[in-house]
């Protein structure tokens, strides 16, 4: 194992990682559930297959300065490869695993990838239907041999051969790891993350160790976070919040890195696992919030009413009792016997009962999703972040948190607004550049150093920030009142029975809606009504179902109304869609970000429909299923108009 210097910094992630060697070398680093039983890997064991695959990468020609590509779910040799790499100087490429084949092209072209690592042979298999169009492509390694026995081309390898090949080149080149290492600078990229692509072709982020050491420390000692917390690693490894939180955060800190057996067993694995420190994405909180109120309607009436009860007084000081600001006696009690009787097993149905700090980022969240999870006593909180900034610009502070904001500027950040509303930052966490895009790179930074975030905000009264929309998406209607696209879909998202919701209004006379349900629990609720569906398109296409939508999309007029310059936004028509909106189809990123100019371009005689006053429309659409097949959905969509109301005008 390489041997630290006493005088050398700890910047860069592989000095880190042999230096947790040392001072922590039996604490536990990693675990994964495979077969159903945890596995474990100290950080000394971690360091040792760290070294192998790295001077195993040495003897197979990987050299300073180049990029590897990593495709696969969270796994602890996949974060060993990533740090491997760093080790060397090179620079990991994490992809989607969800990606197919066509997506991994554009980056495994625009990186110049040489060396691949992947998890297995669905991984494989991606790659060989490309491999014709990957020039530089010269080594393929997997790591579940499981269905890889008949495959026989030569660049394809078992990464325990490649492990094995680098134990011997390390009993041969003793120092080399350990030069490469001394090496290593703060100011090389240490990763390279590409953007989503929700308005063009991704771009490759280059970021450094020192802008993500930056961002990870900057998290650490914000939120006192030690080596003992526990984090369950589950999100795309591709994703900039993984890299932060379980893969930064994890090597400075020296905490452990839980990875699922699998996506299916990711709630089982998290009650197991009962991390302390936890991330996800509104979505996820989201999708927990409907599975428990699918559970409750599904309920005996007693425990329906106990929950309703204790959900009310939760709602009322819950929030006020974990930020310690002053509560009646009586609904201290109440709230003491409902964290008895609802609030704990409600958390430990969650997996939820160790949590000390739990973020979201990636999208707003809805207040009163923030509000519930708060009410029951899980100190959730919000972060603001791209990939070009580590995901690191804002954080909420403990006792200070707000539901429709994301906090002050994060220590060592600037923010700023621009005079068109446009965020701007800087900080030691900013990218280095665009991968081979000058033109990208000058754009995005202007001449005063500051990252031009793209999103629109504004400074509250106490110095948090608020998060309008994304600034080019933000407009106005045919009356000149503001319109916020997204601020009105993250309000139709909060409802559970809404999965996806795109709305249209800039320089038009109204607002109206795409709406996708929630194949879970409409279908769960349309079930328990007798209401027999084939599928989602049939279910969609139900007069009930489109009566609760309705219901939905009315309330949130109502919220409107009180919004200030939105009031003039309610949603005046809608339809549903006749089919969900998917990656595969690229009406969504990977990341589940709508594509909104795609969308409008492809559902435009929907939108035609919805503005000329129809009452129903016929549309055939193209699909892509999970095994490769096309096909198509075709749908007479109805069209339904909502409810709005006036607005409370100022007297003049």
């Amino acid at each position: 194992m390489p041997e630290l210097a006493s005088t050398q910094a700890l910047d860069t992630f592989p000095r880190l990682l042999f230096h947790h060697a040392q001072v922590r070398a039996s604490k536990t680093a990693m675990r994964e559930k495979d077969l159903g039983i945890w596995q474990c890997w100290t950080w000394l064991e971690v360091a040792a297959e760290v070294r192998a695959l790295a001077c195993g990468l040495a003897e197979m020609g990987f050299t300073r300065g180049e990029n590897l590509a990593i495709v696969g779910d969270n796994r602890p040799r996949m974060y060993m490869m990533m740090a491997a790499v760093q080790c060397l100087g090179g620079v990991p490429v994490p992809l989607y695993q969800d990606a197919v084949a066509n997506e991994l092209l554009f980056v495994l072209l625009d990186g110049e990838i040489r060396f691949a690592f992947v998890e297995d042979q669905e991984q494989v298999d991606k790659v060989l239907e490309i491999q014709a169009q990957l020039p530089h492509l010269e080594h393929v390694f997997y790591d579940d041999a499981r269905g890889m026995r008949h495959y026989t081309q030569a660049f394809i390898h078992d990464v325990r051969e490649l492990m094995a090949m680098g134990k011997i080149h390390h009993r041969n080149h003793p120092d080399l790891l350990a030069e490469a290492i001394a090496n290593g600078h703060a100011d090389d990229v240490s990763v390279m993350l590409y953007t989503s692509g929700t308005t063009g072709k991704p771009k490759g982020v280059r970021l450094t160790h020192r802008a993500f050491i930056a961002a990870a420390q900057g998290g650490v000692d914000f939120d006192d976070l030690t080596d003992s917390e526990d984090i369950l690693s589950y999100l795309p490894m591709a994703w900039v919040g993984d890299h932060l939180f379980s893969y930064a955060q994890a090597m400075l800190a020296g905490f452990t890195i839980n990875c699922p057996e699998s996506a299916e067993t990711v709630m089982n694995d998290l009650r197991e696992i009962g991390p302390t420190y936890y991330f996800a994405p509104p979505r996820v909180f989201e999708n927990l919030l409907t599975q428990v109120m699918i559970r409750m309607e599904d309920a005996s009436r007693i425990k329906q009413k106990m929950f309703h009860y204790f959900m009310a007084v939760a709602r009322r000081c819950g929030a006020e009792i974990l930020d310690r600001r002053p509560v009646g006696l009586a609904d201290r009690l109440r709230y003491a016997l409902g964290r008895k009787l609802v609030y704990g097993p409600l958390k430990n149905v969650l997996g939820m009962s160790r949590i000390r700090v739990a973020y979201t980022a990636g999208a707003a969240i809805g207040p009163d999703l923030f509000r519930f999870y708060r009410s029951i006593g899980i100190n959730l909180k919000q972060l603001y972040g791209q990939t070009e900034t580590c995901a690191y610009v804002c954080l909420q502070p403990d006792g200070q948190i707000k539901f429709d904001s994301v906090g002050r500027p994060a220590p060592g950040v600037e923010v700023r607004i621009a005079e068109n509303g446009e965020i701007l930052v800087k900080g030691a966490m900013l990218l280095k550049e665009y991968y081979r895009r000058p033109d990208a790179t000058a754009e995005a930074i202007n001449t005063d150093g500051y990252f031009m975030t793209g999103d629109a905000g504004l400074f509250d009264d106490d110095g948090h920030l608020k998060i309008i929309d994304r600034a080019k998406d933000v407009g106005k209607l045919a009356n000149g009142a503001m319109y916020a696209p997204n601020y009105i879909e993250n309000k139709l998202k909060f409802f559970q029975h809404i999965k996806e919701a795109v709305v249209f209004g800039d320089r038009r006379t109204m607002v109206c809606a795409f709406v996708n349900i929630d194949i879970g629990a409409v279908g769960n609720w349309a079930e328990r009504r007798g209401i027999a569906y084939s599928g989602y398109t049939d279910l969609a296409a139900k007069p009930e179902v489109y009566g609760l939508i309705e219901e939905c999309i009315e309330q949130v007029n109502r919220e409107l109304v009180g919004e200030g310059v939105l009031g003039d936004s309610q949603i005046h028509r809608f339809l549903i869609l006749h089919k969900e909106l998917d990656p595969d189809d690229d009406e969504l990123t990977r990341t589940r970000k709508v594509r909104r100019n795609f969308v409008a371009e492809k559902y435009a005689v929907l939108i035609e429909a919805l503005y000329a006053g129809r009452q129903s429309q016929f549309i055939e659409t193209a699909v892509k299923f999970e095994d490769g097949r096309q096909g198509k959905v075709a749908a007479d969509l109805v069209i339904r108009d909502v409810r709005t109301f006036p607005l409370a005008r100022k007297a003049a």
